[in-house]
């Protein structure tokens, strides 16, 4: 009974602040005009094959996610700006490349190998105009919950950039305080604690539930950016115990080798997804989605609300406790192929979106900024490079010649330093440490294991050259020299 009562305290202190917000804009500034509120699902380090949608054999369970991509547009060429966190949190915010801003890495991911990696912008800018500033100033109340990590000390979070509550958004890039994933947590961003016990996924989801209702009479934008499913690996109790079940009737290979990068460890991949744990952390954020999407519908606001969820890299394969595999695609979190860059994409726009559809039109983090701000009728006054994807969102195609990646470090989790263009079907990958390049058919080769450099060396040229145009237009940066050793430089190309 304390527990209740305490939680019903914590839950109307919620309701409290929430209705303590008001937007920047007066309401007698604001149009008539009924604009579509907006609700973004962040997953921290879910893969492409995590949910159901996207794989009809997952382990994992995700009937919410899947209902919502049964009631949008799934997307099943979509990408993350990066393959590690911070990048692709700041690509989702402004629009832009990483690589224009020099965010390459997580922050402040500094790690080197062979050679030292490039330099490395570890917050994001106040200067810039974040999706919420954008908003506000069309009149929106704004609102986010949970990862934050992207700036070392609080001028550079989140109600700092344009958002009038911020819950457990502040630098760390995991749950690391407290008991982690389980209240107490600890947070120096959660001006009210949870009772004990209270499961993380729960509580980010009932305070954007709270915010939603107390708005619904407003434009809103709800940014909800999951911890889950980045490690520790943690999960409910009853949760793990039925995966554990789940698990012991699977029978097979569990890993295989993958490609060596760096040092004498042998590095292996998973290749069956069979982790209890980590099974239940995504069913726990899939619960959570449920819970928001539901008071969408109780609140009245489904009907006018657009709904985007993704995640910021590839799933977890090769560090960190490898606990899912992301087979057929290539590698995981912190490499460029494919399975560290290509992400869920559900995007569900009433009116726009055709219940149950299918694109394959190549969209990325960068396009998340241009496609809300229009949909809004806002004004993006900054450089972007991500477009409005509503001619797909209706069914059509995009008017983009290529998508480009830039990872100049050593990430934790073995990946190459190296840069990728893809130019429809066909994609380029570059090594840094050494200038090799492979190229690969995605529609044939979606696991790239086929090399296509030395057959079509007349693409590789082509495909290469506008890859370092790009470099240069955004002023890219690469690995510097370690212990006398240079790397390859492009820019002597």
């Amino acid at each position: 009974m304390k527990n209740a009562a305490h939680y019903f305290l914590y839950t109307f202190a919620i309701f409290l602040t929430t209705h303590s917000v008001k937007p920047a804009i007066l309401a007698s500034e604001v149009t008539t005009e009924k604009r579509p509120n907006v609700v973004v699902f962040l997953v921290d380090d879910l893969g492409y094959m995590d949910i159901g949608a996207n794989n009809p054999d997952c382990f994992y369970e995700t009937p919410n996610v899947d209902g919502l991509s049964q009631s949008g547009m799934r997307f099943t060429d979509g990408y993350a700006a990066n393959p590690v966190c911070s990048p692709t949190r700041y690509s989702l915010m402004t629009g832009k490349y990483p690589t224009r801003v020099q965010s390459t890495n997580f922050f402040s991911g500094k790690r080197g190998g062979t050679f030292n990696p490039a330099p490395l912008n570890d917050n994001m800018a106040v200067e810039e105009m974040t999706i919420a500033e954008v908003l506000k100033e069309k009149g929106y109340a704004t609102f986010f919950a949970g990862k934050w990590h992207l700036g070392e000390s609080e001028e550079y979070y989140p109600q700092n950039q344009g958002f009038d509550v911020n819950v457990g958004g502040y630098s760390r890039g995991g749950p690391y305080s407290g008991n982690r994933y389980f209240a107490p947590f600890k947070n120096p961003q959660m001006e009210v604690e949870s009772p004990e016990g209270v499961h993380l996924p729960d509580r980010l989801a009932r305070d954007t539930a709270a915010f939603i209702e107390e708005h619904k009479n407003e434009p809103f934008l709800a940014y909800l950016a999951f911890y889950s499913v980045h490690t520790p690996l943690m999960g409910r109790p009853d949760l793990v115990a039925k995966y554990k079940e789940k698990a012991a009737s699977i029978t097979g290979k569990e890993f295989a080798q993958e490609e060596q990068v760096f040092g004498k460890a042998v590095r292996k991949v998973r290749v069956l997804q069979n982790h209890a744990v980590y099974a239940a952390m995504v069913e726990a954020m899939d619960q959570a989605v449920g819970k928001v999407l539901q008071q969408l519908k109780d609140s009245g606001v489904e009907d006018n609300t657009i709904v985007i969820f993704t995640s910021d890299n590839g799933g977890l394969s090769t560090s960190e406790g490898t606990p899912t595999s992301n087979l057929p695609l290539r590698g995981g979190k912190g490499w460029v192929y494919e399975g560290g860059i290509r992400e869920p994409w559900i995007v569900r726009y009433p009116g726009v979106t055709k219940p149950g559809s299918i694109s394959a039109e190549p969209i990325c983090s960068i396009d998340l900024l241009p496609t809300v701000a229009s949909a809004a009728g806002a004004e993006i006054q900054q450089t972007v490079d991500g477009i409005d994807i509503r001619p797909a969102l209706e069914g059509g195609t995009l008017d983009r010649d290529a998508l480009f990646w830039h990872y100049p470090h050593y990430s934790n989790q073995g990946g190459i330093p190296g840069g990728a263009i893809r130019v429809g079907k066909y994609k380029l990958f570059e090594r840094y440490e050494d200038g090799r390049v492979h190229l690969y058919d995605l529609d044939a080769d979606i696991s790239e294991t086929n090399d296509l450099a030395e057959k079509m060396p007349e693409r590789v040229e082509q495909m290469r050259k506008r890859l370092h145009q790009w470099y240069h237009s955004v002023d890219a940066k690469f690995l510097q020299p370690k212990d006398g050793k240079q790397p390859w430089n492009p820019n002597a190309m």
